[in-house]
């Protein structure tokens, strides 16, 4: 099932999301605040789960850029979530090293494991399944990552098998809590 495009929603920059914004602009010399966008976009994503339209122009107006130029951050990277996601996101890497070490099959086996295809949300809204450029690791192709954060190698089927239902157990378990 695919993730409907979000509408662009309201977002506020309240005064402690400013503060968060100001400790990243610091980092960096006064004329040079606008190499601060992409920590101010994590801290969006870290408060809303995406960055939508209306907080890269919030984004712009703290930092004193063009909107545009926040637009082009936010989709040159894929680690920046355009529209809401599964509480799980799944960029397999299917540049050409993975590819050649199956890196392309192992998108296919989850897109038939999870019933979407690449750029869609599963119907429990557990899991979104992205491809992914270059992530690193070509020796431990097929290479996929967890939420931005948990490298998974070597991915065979069985151990994205393991992967789904120790993703899905960990779910279910905190839901029952």
């Amino acid at each position: 099932m695919s993730t409907p495009a979000a509408p662009s929603t309201a977002f506020v920059l309240t005064d402690a999301t400013r503060a968060r914004f100001d400790r990243e602009v610091a980092k960096y010399p006064a004329d040079q605040k606008v190499s601060a966008v992409m920590a101010c976009l994590a801290i969006v994503q870290q408060e809303q789960g995406h960055v939508s339209a209306e907080a890269e122009r919030v984004v712009a107006e703290h930092l004193g850029m063009p909107p545009i130029a926040v637009h082009e951050v936010t989709t040159f990277y894929n680690m920046y979530n355009q529209r809401p996601v599964g509480r799980f996101k799944l960029n397999v890497c299917t540049n050409l090293p993975c590819q050649l070490r199956d890196g392309s099959k192992a998108l296919a086996y989850l897109e038939q494991r999870l019933g979407v295809t690449m750029g869609e949300t599963t119907a429990d809204g557990l899991f979104t399944l992205q491809q992914s450029e270059c992530l690193g690791a070509c020796a431990d192709a097929p290479v996929m990552l967890v939420n931005d954060r948990a490298m998974c190698s070597f991915m065979s089927n069985d151990r994205l098998d393991q992967l789904i239902d120790g993703l899905r157990d960990a779910a279910n378990q905190e839901a029952q809590r």
